[in-house]
């Protein structure tokens, strides 16, 4: 199974650093699952949710920016899924050199074959150009996101869809967690 993985609240669970990042500067008020909640949108939806002006924008994104490799830990099982796949890529909206960072310092970047960036200069998600370029290059049979914007590409293409934590979702399957991967996506996907 060759499995195209989204980077940020799929593979690793960033989400706890950025909501911690954008409640700080939305100030007192605003709740950290409110805050969770429209981060799981996007970052952009985020900024117009909370009428963050363009400084404060630059700020949220320096400090992204700023997150150690230490910030960020896998889920746990992810590397057991990443191990049974034949190959897996990933398509981020995230710099190449912090994914690149992330990964080595968790040893898996030897189970990625290949990353699409957001440096990479592919429109962003829900565009389909590096999904295509993807699924060309290494035959994708499932795209697993945590978000609908990571899935759409896919399904506009045909392949199966997986949404993590995110039962809402339109999606071929839903995980809860990595340790179900066999039980739910496995069977139908035939790797079993």
């Amino acid at each position: 199974m060759n499995i195209l993985w989204d980077f940020d609240g799929t593979l690793f669970n960033t989400y706890p650093a950025y909501t911690a990042i954008f409640k700080k500067a939305v100030g007192e008020g605003i709740s950290e699952e409110e805050v969770f909640s429209k981060l799981k949108v996007s970052f952009d939806h985020a900024f117009r949710s909370f009428g963050m002006n363009e400084e404060q924008e630059r700020e949220v994104r320096a400090q992204v920016r700023n997150l150690s490799p230490e910030d960020f830990l896998p889920f746990p099982g992810v590397m057991e899924v990443l191990q049974k796949a034949n190959k897996n890529v990933i398509m981020t909206h995230k710099e190449r050199v912090d994914v690149e960072n992330v990964l080595k310092l968790h040893n898996l970047e030897s189970l990625i074959s290949e990353i699409v960036a957001g440096d990479d200069g592919y429109p962003r998600k829900p565009h389909t150009a590096s999904y295509e370029y993807l699924h060309r290059n290494h035959q994708i049979d499932l795209a697993i996101g945590d978000r609908e914007l990571d899935v759409i590409p896919a399904r506009q293409l045909g392949i199966k869809t997986c949404l993590f934590q995110n039962p809402n979702g339109e999606a071929d399957f839903h995980l809860e967690n990595y340790g179900d991967f066999d039980e739910v996506v496995g069977k139908y996907m035939g790797i079993l």
